[in-house]
């Protein structure tokens, strides 16, 4: 797979009828190892190394109504209280960010109301701020880590 702007991680991988997996530890299973899940395991692994997120705050393609539709998330982190801290939005190394990612993200937080977006092709990250009474929101240069909040 790509060398994503991420820092090395080891992650374990294994093949079921000749399709790569990787394991992820949120999940606590094999995944197909898609592009997309490449980026989404190197962010899970950043939250939790880096930003030192507990795993117990992290939740992985979850469903959410959305104007009587479905849809997935690809990442949220919670705060303690319950609240979401943090939506992540990953798109496979090949996909360029445009403003169709950060529409379907702003969408995802109509309902999920979170601190911080992060949206991210795992070559470029975008990380931004919610201010919801300026009804604007900030670029980041990272987000905050876990003790910082």
């Amino acid at each position: 797979m790509l060398k994503l702007n991420f820092p090395g991680y080891s992650f374990r991988f294994k093949s079921n009828e000749n399709k790569p997996l990787i394991f992820d530890q949120i999940r606590k299973k094999f995944v197909a190892l898609t592009p997309e899940e490449w980026v989404r395991q190197h962010v899970i692994r950043y939250l939790l190394s880096e930003k030192k997120y507990p795993a117990s705050h992290i939740n992985v393609e979850k469903k959410i109504q959305l104007n009587q539709t479905t849809k997935r998330y690809d990442i949220v982190v919670y705060n303690a209280d319950g609240s979401i801290h943090l939506i992540v939005e990953c798109k496979a190394p090949s996909i360029a960010i445009t403003q169709d990612a950060f529409d379907q993200i702003a969408r995802y937080n109509l309902v999920l109301e979170a601190d911080f977006l992060l949206v991210t092709n795992g070559l470029n990250h975008y990380y931004c701020k919610l201010d919801y009474s300026a009804e604007c929101y900030d670029f980041l240069q990272t987000i905050p880590a876990y003790e910082s909040k």
